[in-house]
């Protein structure tokens, strides 16, 4: 079998577990959300918090929902032994996200003129995309797997050019 017959059932494979684990990300999103949202909200209309600081803590506090959520109903595959380094660049990953989210959000308000319960919406969005893909990529894929999805645009036209230039 040629290795363009085998690429194409490897990535059969790959879709559907990203996709499952894509839902199941989101529902854990959703959750997330909902504390960060509310924390958001509350902390700022009843707590008198300024914006910016209600969302750190509110993002904060959906991102120890989150990995909770995540390691047990999400992911199936684990590319740290240590849970505790493991938990560490989750969180690490979180405080990336945490500031493009306090970015976005900024902006948004006070540059766009959005209120900031309306901001809340594409920095959600933005941020989730980034968070579930680096998260994904950085944790939860095993490590040969990540290398192999990383280069699957390349694996798919290597074996055409070489043939292309004579050096298979």
């Amino acid at each position: 079998m040629s290795d363009q017959a085998r690429i194409p059932q490897a990535k059969d494979r790959v879709v559907p577990v990203l996709a499952v684990e894509s839902a199941k990300y989101f529902l854990v999103s959703a959750a997330a959300l909902a504390l960060d949202y509310g924390l958001l909200v509350g902390l700022t209309e009843f707590a008198n918090l300024n914006y910016l600081v209600s969302a750190g803590l509110g993002f904060s506090a959906g991102v120890v929902l989150s990995y909770i959520l995540s390691v047990r109903f999400v992911f199936s595959e684990r590319r740290l032994e240590s849970r505790r380094l493991e938990m560490m660049v989750f969180f690490l990953i979180g405080l990336a996200g945490l500031a493009l989210n306090e970015v976005l959000m900024k902006t948004l308000v006070e540059h766009a003129g959005f209120g900031y319960i309306f901001a809340k919406i594409p920095a959600t969005g933005i941020g989730f995309v980034f968070n579930f893909g680096t998260r994904r990529f950085f944790l939860f894929t095993k490590a040969r797997r990540a290398r192999q999805q990383a280069r699957s645009d390349d694996s798919v036209l290597l074996p055409i050019s070489k043939k292309a230039t004579g050096s298979l």
